[in-house]
């Protein structure tokens, strides 16, 4: 069988290890050390952000943002329709309710004027929402000039959900730095990674200082254990932060490296029948975390998504649908949703390809190669 091509595998530089190994003989094993601190640093370098909390993951830190927001039973959250579920979980976990909303045709991400909608409805209906949750999908900036405006018109603060985003920007800011709160994932997945991982961004001292609380128990300024509050075991680990510096180093190369496997799939695929990709907007610069198309059978010869993600699978290569709508979500059917319909039809026939920054050559051409075969099979 052919080697495994992965959807999007981790991918080393060259000094990762000698942070670890570091960790190691200073035996900083436990959670915290130097290393976080560093880590911290070089995040806030890199994005602009004033302040930066390394934690467990991209979902502990968009629950501590909720948290710090003051987000609590019965209360309701705006958050994009399309993402993944990671995005509206924390939601639940503090006992509110997740509010959907659909997405634009332009980046697959949330509708400002649906968000307008939803916000005065929710008003009228007795409830404002406590807080906003867009997602910048598969690295794509959302419109953020839009909606934080209509935030700042109904004074509602953004959590800005930049897990799959770091090194994407918009009108040459970082993603992650709009809104009050933002939050990065470094899953083994993500464009660089500590094995499991995340951060809270934001410019409020106080609000990060709270979050790095929180994240280690809520321990009190005690010689005993003492706690007035309820805390989480969210803080990152020495020896992950030391893996993330090292990948720190060559992020930049890294979003290169998949912004070049978009640009030739959509030079080799682009032509194909039926076949559309997502294009940046004027002002936006994606990291291309995901490569991702849309597969029209109506115009494609009747070929479908489903089509070539078996045909890939066959070959030992991986792809994978886009992300089920949250409001299609057996566990969110009853949450209240502002839907276009967007959403439903990207799910329908949207598919991700093969982007890790480690792909070769031959790789991508292996996958070029099923799409002609699958979807010109007169060639030879």
């Amino acid at each position: 069988m052919n080697t495994k091509i992965w959807l999007s595998s981790p991918h080393m530089g060259n000094r990762e290890q000698e942070y670890v190994r570091d960790a190691f003989e200073t035996n900083w094993i436990a959670p915290l050390g130097p290393h976080v601190d560093g880590f911290e640093r070089d995040l806030a370098a890199y994005t602009g952000a004033g302040h930066v909390a390394a934690l467990s993951s991209g979902t502990a830190a968009l629950h501590l943002a909720l948290i710090l927001l003051g987000v609590e039973r019965g209360d309701e959250v705006i958050c994009q329709s399309m993402t993944f579920s990671a995005s509206a979980n924390p939601i639940v976990y503090q006992g509110a309710t997740p509010v959907f909303v659909d997405s634009e045709t332009d980046t697959w991400n949330m509708d400002p004027v649906l968000l307008e909608e939803a916000i005065k409805d929710r008003i009228a209906r007795g409830t404002k929402p406590r807080a906003i949750i867009p997602v910048h999908l598969y690295g794509m900036p959302a419109k953020m000039d839009e909606i934080m405006a209509i935030a700042a018109a109904y004074d509602i603060p953004v959590v800005e959900d930049a897990a799959e985003a770091l090194g994407s920007s918009y009108r040459d800011r970082a993603c992650g730095t709009f809104g009050q709160l933002g939050i990065l994932s470094f899953n083994g997945n993500k464009i660089i990674t500590t094995s499991g991982g995340g951060a809270l961004t934001g410019n409020d001292e106080q609000l990060i200082r709270k979050a790095r609380f929180l994240a280690t128990q809520a321990r009190d300024a005690a010689p005993h254990y003492q706690h007035s509050q309820i805390g989480y075991n969210y803080r990152m680990s020495n020896v992950c932060a030391g893996i993330g510096r090292g990948q720190m180093e060559v992020l930049n190369e890294r979003v290169a490296q998949r912004r070049a496997n978009y640009e030739y799939y959509l030079n080799q695929l682009g032509d194909l029948p039926g076949i559309t990709f997502v294009m940046e907007p004027e002002g936006f610069y994606s990291n291309r975390w995901l490569t991702t198309i849309l597969v029209n059978p109506a115009e494609s010869n009747g070929v479908t998504r489903e089509d070539l993600r078996i045909a890939l699978e066959k070959e030992n290569i991986e792809s994978r649908p886009v992300w089920k709508p949250m409001h299609l979500q057996p566990v969110f059917d009853t949450a209240p949703a502002y839907v276009n319909g967007t959403a439903e039809k990207l799910f329908d026939q949207g598919l991700c390809l093969p982007s890790g920054s480690n792909l070769t050559q031959s790789d991508l051409d292996r996958v070029i190669n099923i799409f002609n075969e699958v979807m010109q099979p007169q060639k030879v």
